[in-house]
């Protein structure tokens, strides 16, 4: 599919110095905002941000429309989101162009955001008519059941590196479950991450006012954790944050869904496939310049085949081309900020300082950062202990499978995890005592299917699950209904 020249569907005159609030696009308080194209530090447009007395106001509109969409026919309400679903795809070129270019992400990296976004809708279609309670046995006379009943208000604030699918993941199945929502995209990608979907559900005729959608920052995000009238919060980013986060929804009694960083390991056992397991270690740690919660951030290989893998993974460095991704001709375009910039670069030399090799990249040129190869990466460096989100692959050499398995577990983490090698019995015997939330065997840990429950242990989370079976858990609440035919008589 070819890239359009002009935007139709999204023409950013809609939201000039707009958020989508109360009925629609409105002016808020908290001001406006440059939209900045990584690639070449350019606007691509004017949004509007919003303040806390933005968020309280959204989140009272939310809760006024809430009642409606939620007694709305359930075959109404899959119609709006199998449209909504129809939309992405009806629109994917040009949805994709703008990923592409507001996340700094590779053209086939948007393109799987807008595939993935119709699936989530649809598959938010398909909850909608799944049935919504149990009967319970009790004694004759009397009917009893369990029904999932929505929250009411759900937030969701999602982050910059896959905007478009963190957001719409978690807003989908929330409205199928009759919630209101409101969302707090990051204001680096509030495109992407929220007036993308504004647009495709006002088009799908979603009822005014069921779905807020307002860009800000720390303090449009407090507001929105605090408000009265949000009854759950569904959070994506750093694990920093989703303390603060958590700790704000236990003070007020909510409900609280945190995913957040991530420190995944992928092993590569001795008897791998070199040339499989090199394919696997660079998508796993450089895909989307390494931007990605579960990418491959430890990579732990055999010492007997570490040599061969470093000169293959040092072969793809130095030939994987680096820059602006409009251009359909990369496989790494910019980092998202000169922030992300600076801190990976200064992990990498802070590692080679306590002495890690690098083997190829550690270099920038504004925010393009080369491929990266660390090898002699030990415990106690910045490499092995922290989130480098960037491009970089770090090597630790490992003698036998006890010591792999403490060295994966050597973290506060627990997202994902992968075991590369031919035996499946070993890899699974292996990945039964990795403490991880996902885990893949003969893969990387990048790896996300819409219809799994994706979340981490540890400090990659607070032990919720997001996707697939475990929607219906997380956007609804019990409610315990008991029937009588008269009411009786009681002793007292």
């Amino acid at each position: 599919m070819g890239a359009p020249d002009a935007l139709n569907f999204l023409d950013p005159v809609r939201w000039q110095g707009r958020v989508y609030a109360g009925a629609g696009w409105t002016t808020p308080q908290g001001g406006a905002a440059d939209v900045m194209e990584p690639a070449t530090g350019e606007a691509m447009s004017r949004v509007g941000l919003a303040n806390a007395a933005d968020i309280g106001l959204a989140c009272q509109a939310a809760a006024g429309a809430q009642p409606g969409w939620a007694a709305m026919p359930p075959r109404d309400r899959a119609a709006i989101l199998r449209r909504a679903g129809d939309l992405f795809t009806q629109h994917f070129d040009e949805l994709a162009l703008v990923i592409a270019r507001e996340t700094g992400g590779i053209l086939p990296k948007a393109q799987h955001e807008v595939r993935e976004a119709a699936t989530l809708c649809h598959l938010a279609a398909g909850l909608v008519l799944q049935p919504q309670g149990l009967t319970l046995p009790t004694a004759p006379g009397r009917l009893n059941i369990a029904r999932r009943v929505p929250h009411g208000v759900v937030g969701v604030i999602s982050p910059f590196n896959f905007p478009l699918i963190l957001s719409l993941r978690a807003v989908a199945p929330a409205l199928a479950a009759g919630n209101a929502v409101v969302l707090k995209p990051d204001p680096q990608t509030p495109i992407a991450g929220g007036f993308v979907i504004a647009r495709v559900f006002q088009e799908a005729g979603l009822p005014e006012g069921v779905l807020q959608v307002l860009p800000g920052g720390a303090e449009a995000g407090e507001a929105l954790v605090t408000d009265p009238h949000v009854r759950m919060i569904q959070f994506t980013g750093s694990t920093a944050v989703g303390r603060r986060i958590g700790e704000l929804c236990g003070r007020h009694l909510k409900k609280v869904s945190l995913e957040l960083g991530g420190k995944s390991s992928l092993i590569v056992l001795d008897d791998a496939d070199l040339d499989r397991a090199a394919s696997n270690v660079a998508w796993g740690a450089w895909l989307h310049q390494g931007q990605i919660c579960m990418a491959s951030g430890r990579v732990l290989v055999h010492e007997k085949v570490a040599p061969a893998l470093i000169e293959r993974l040092v072969g793809k460095a130095t030939h994987l081309p680096v820059g602006d991704p409009k251009t359909g001709q990369v496989a790494l375009g910019p980092m998202i900020n000169a922030k992300q910039v600076a801190r990976a670069l200064a992990i990498v030399q802070d590692s080679v300082a306590a002495g890690a090799k690098l083997e190829a990249g550690g270099t920038h040129e504004n925010l393009f950062f080369k491929p990266t190869v660390l090898s002699g990466v030990r415990p106690g460096m910045r490499a092995f202990e922290e989130e480098v989100f960037g491009p970089v692959v770090n090597l630790t050499t490992f003698a036998t499978d006890d010591e792999a398995v403490a060295l994966a577990n050597q973290t506060e983490y627990g997202l994902a995890a992968a075991v590369i090698s031919p035996s499946i019995a070993r890899a699974m015997a292996i990945g039964e005592r990795l403490k991880t939330g996902m885990l893949h065997i003969n893969d990387q840990t990048v790896n996300d299917e819409c219809t799994n429950p994706f979340g981490g242990m540890g400090c990659s989370g607070n032990g919720g699950r997001v996707g697939g079976p475990a929607d219906l858990d997380e956007y609804t609440q019990w409610q315990w209904v008991t029937v009588k035919g008269e009411a009786p008589m009681y002793p007292f």
